[in-house]
């Protein structure tokens, strides 16, 4: 059975920092790419990170581009993302999720080219 599952979310000051990990089953974990989504009350799903199979590209969001940091740990099967410098506004339920396919044309940043997905972790940040 296919599963990730997410931890690390808790409540935070701003300017602080947050590490959510996903941890993966082998058959989610061989995925092309993986990536991290937010969705905050009232609001739509919103692209976080994407990291491909090797870790050797990685893509991120406008707003979150310089202060979060995605990777992945292949022999740990783990997916990793650091937060730092967080913001009110980065309040959200972060989900991973997994892509079994990625190709030329394949968008990271849509949630629709994702086939797997985690149950998601709250993430606060007070102001």
């Amino acid at each position: 059975q296919v599963q990730l599952v997410e931890s690390g979310g808790g409540l935070v000051q701003a300017g602080g920092s947050l590490r959510l990990s996903c941890a993966a089953s082998d058959r989610t974990f061989s995925s092309a790419i993986m990536g991290w989504f937010r969705q905050a009350p009232g609001k739509e799903r919103e692209f976080v990170a994407a990291i491909s199979w090797s870790g050797g590209s990685t893509y991120y969001a406008d707003s979150v581009k310089g202060r979060f940091t995605i990777s992945r740990d292949n022999a740990k099967n783990t997916l990793f993302l650091q937060m730092n410098s967080l913001k009110p506004e980065d309040t959200a339920v972060y989900y991973c999720a997994a892509a079994k396919y990625a190709g030329p044309y394949t968008s990271w940043s849509s949630s629709i080219s994702y086939d797997y997905w985690g149950q998601g972790t709250q993430v606060t940040v007070s102001s």
